[in-house]
């Protein structure tokens, strides 16, 4: 096999597995319509019970285009698309309103729109669960300052600025900056990469597993940070080869990660500083202690040198062997998914 041959089959089958962990295009027009229904039910249900609703953005994952729509968990590949249904409360006695009370009035409300429908309450939303595995998680916030600005509300009563529009234009105007790039490779189908690679990571660690394993949020924050610094090159390989080490070095080295897209935040003197880029007073590993940010800089150290033998057994014609390191990443589910058609 030609090194010409060789570099188009590792890029095929890369793309091929991206192709099968995201959404299908076809469907998405339906699941917007199917969204525009549960949200204009549930916001009516919500007003009939004196609740009001300011706004509801798009938001999350799938407004982004960044969603999968499938999951490892475990030694499990789980069936899921979850679509983000952001309502925002107002109410003049907000500043006593706490999270549990919030969500126990919206599943009231989503219970009696959908009584039939499998239903469960998390740490902040209620996910709606339907039985083609399209999952609604309402989400609800109380509104902030202005329409722009939500409040999130946190288990342990802590009050988050943020910014959901913003948030989904963060990840979006990158997606749209590296389509004028030559080559399929863009910024969202990275993304999902590095999340399925988060995910077949966290289901054999001890430290960095449950809700205990890093964000998608965090995700977002560092595959932007790799982006903004590396661009996209012309395969993924090539370009995830580049990710993995730059990102590798930025949390062994606690480097910051800061975004100027909407603020100029400054990072935090002591701790590792990745900074939300709507909100610059929240750094979203700032209660992360050295143990978790160990293994996570080993996790992308791993993978790293996993990506250079990849690019070598490429140059050298070794299908098989670069096939055993992208099982290495990606766990089992690439080797049987990578030939699709």
């Amino acid at each position: 096999m030609s090194e010409l041959s060789t570099k188009t089959v590792l890029h095929k089958r890369i793309s091929n597995f991206v192709d099968w962990i995201k959404p299908d295009p076809s469907k998405r027009e339906e699941i917007k319509e199917r969204s525009k229904s549960v949200r204009k039910n549930i916001k009516n249900k919500a007003e009939e019970k004196d609740l009001v609703i300011r706004s509801t953005p798009y938001g999350g994952s799938f407004s982004s285009r960044c969603g999968l729509k499938r999951h490892f968990r475990g030694d499990a590949e789980v069936e899921g698309l979850d679509v983000d249904l952001c309502f925002v409360v107002d109410d003049k006695d907000n500043d006593s309103i706490n999270l549990d009370y919030l969500l126990d009035a919206f599943y009231t409300i989503v219970d009696e729109c959908y009584p039939k429908t499998t239903k469960e309450k998390t740490k902040s939303s209620i996910k709606l669960m339907f039985d083609d595995h399209v999952n609604f998680d309402i989400v609800p916030l109380l509104i902030g300052k202005n329409n722009d600005e939500q409040i999130l509300i946190r288990a342990n009563g802590e009050r988050i600025k943020t910014a959901v529009k913003k948030h989904t234009e963060f990840v979006r105007s990158r997606t749209k900056s590296s389509s004028a790039e030559v080559g399929r490779v863009h910024f969202n189908e990275c993304l999902r990469l590095m999340k399925w690679w988060r995910d077949n990571h966290s289901s054999s660690s001890y430290t960095l597993s449950g809700d205990n394993s890093p964000s998608s949020f965090l995700m977002n924050l560092l595959a932007a940070h790799a982006y903004d610094k590396l661009s996209v090159k012309m395969t993924y390989a090539e370009t995830l080869a580049e990710w993995f080490s730059y990102l590798a070095h930025v949390v062994r080295n606690k480097e910051a990660v800061l975004f100027n897209d909407y603020s100029k935040p400054v990072a935090d003197k002591y701790k590792w500083s990745v900074i939300d880029p709507v909100n610059p007073e929240n750094n979203i590993v700032g209660k992360w202690d050295d143990m978790k940010r160990n293994e996570l800089a080993d996790w992308l150290e791993n993978s790293s040198n996993n990506w250079n033998r990849i690019i070598h057994f490429q140059e050298d014609n070794e299908d098989k062997k670069c096939l055993d390191q992208l099982v290495e990443i990606f766990g089992k589910s690439f080797k049987n998914h990578c030939d699709n058609n």
